[in-house]
Order: structure tokens, then C-alpha cells, then sequence
């Protein structure tokens, strides 16, 4: 496991060099600083990867600081169920179409991620979704393709984006690599070659990877 993992950073720093080359050759247009938390809000879906990178970092904080977060994701939960009433450990969200997913992630939800911490800053910074990481930015590959056309709001004010040449890198690659390193992780971890399946960060700290015996919950159908 920790040689996939080992590949899951060295993935998540090439998209991190990226985004400090961007704000290196844009700090005009680029308003993300740290400490800013503004697309920071609402619920949305992480893969499974992501959730047990997510998780080992969250699992390295205090006691009492995972409790106020928990606290947090048990109250997120409670909502959740009021769409879901069945959703439950281990909290994956593919028995259901991706079109029931709205229910959990709604548009006007503006409700602080579970790990903000009240400096405006990640509790987990490091171990951070692939998610996070690619927000705030358009995401044009270098043969050209755009491959995400939106971008954070306080960002390129006034200029199009999509007409930078110096916010290009290689995403093709990056995401099939993502594609990649999931269905191996999948393979390790259930047994199993998968190529998607997802949770969200509020019940992504909740799941318990070490404990629960995830190759017979995969036997069962997932």
C-alpha cells in the first residue's frame, strides 16, 4: 500500500507545481492566497483514494480536534439521511445514479467544509483531495483540449483564461494516471479492479479503512 500511496503524492505534486507555476506567472489574475476559503463551501464527491489519503492525514491530528470535526461530519450526516435515510458505513455513493448524488450536494449549499479550521485554513492541507487541488483554475491540457472550463470567480477578473498559454500542463495524462493508480488501489485494497467509486469528505472521515473488511463487503456486490 505504500508504494501506491507513495505514486498518489507524486501524482498530486504534479498538480501542485502546476498551480504554483500559475500563480507565479499570473499573480495579476490569481487572487488564491492561503488563509482564503472561499470555495471552501458545500458537499461534494472525492473518490475512495482520495477519502483514505484524506482520512491518514485527518487521523495525525489531536484528539480533540478530530472530535470538533466529527461533530461536524455526524451533523452533516444527519442532513444527508433526510435525502438518504439508508446512506451508511462505509458511505460509498455508486449504488446510486449519479443524478440522486444532487440530493447530498445541493448547488445553494454554502455550508464551510468539516476542515476548516477557524483560521480559514485545511486541517489537512497536505493530504488535501485531487479535487481541491484542481479548483480555482481552468484545465487546459497541453495539446490544447480543455478539459474543465470553469474557474473561481475571484480569479481572472479580467482577462479570459482560456487564452493564457501559461496555464497548460499535461491533465491528459495526469487523469488517466488518476484512473490508473484508483483501479490499482481498488485492486490492493478490495480485491477488486474498479474505476470509480466515490464518497464525500464529511463521511470520508467517518469510514473506517482499517477495521472494516472491505473484500467481503466488494464479494457482496458493489
Amino acid at each position: 500500500m505504500q508504494e501506491l500511496l507513495n505514486r498518489n503524492r507524486e501524482l498530486l505534486a504534479q498538480v501542485d507545481d502546476w498551480f504554483a507555476r500559475c500563480m507565479a506567472s499570473y499573480p495579476e489574475h490569481i487572487a488564491c492566497r492561503s488563509g482564503c476559503s472561499s470555495c471552501c463551501r458545500g458537499t461534494f464527491d472525492v473518490t475512495l483514494l482520495d477519502a483514505y489519503y484524506l482520512k491518514r492525514g485527518f487521523d495525525l491530528l489531536p484528539d480533540e480536534v478530530k472530535e470538533r470535526v466529527l461533530a461536524k461530519c455526524r451533523d452533516r450526516l444527519a442532513l444527508m439521511r433526510e435525502q438518504w435515510p439508508e446512506l451508511d458505513h462505509p458511505f460509498v455513493l455508486n449504488y446510486r445514479p449519479e443524478e440522486d448524488w444532487e440530493l447530498l450536494m445541493p448547488d445553494e449549499d454554502e455550508t464551510p467544509c468539516v476542515l476548516l479550521g477557524d483560521d480559514g485554513r485545511c486541517l489537512v492541507y497536505e493530504n488535501r483531495p485531487m479535487t481541491c487541488r484542481l479548483h480555482g483554475i481552468p484545465l487546459v491540457d497541453t495539446a490544447g483540449e480543455v478539459m474543465h472550463e470553469e474557474w473561481c470567480t475571484m480569479n481572472f477578473t479580467e482577462v479570459d483564461p482560456l487564452t493564457l498559454p501559461g496555464l497548460t500542463a499535461p491533465f491528459d495524462s495526469i487523469l488517466r494516471e488518476e484512473v490508473a493508480l484508483f483501479r490499482d488501489f481498488t485492486e490492493r485494497f478490495l480485491g477488486r479492479r474498479m474505476s470509480e467509486l466515490d464518497t464525500l469528505i464529511p463521511t470520508a472521515l467517518m469510514i473506517d479503512f482499517d477495521g472494516f473488511d472491505w473484500k467481503r463487503w466488494a464479494r457482496k456486490g458493489v
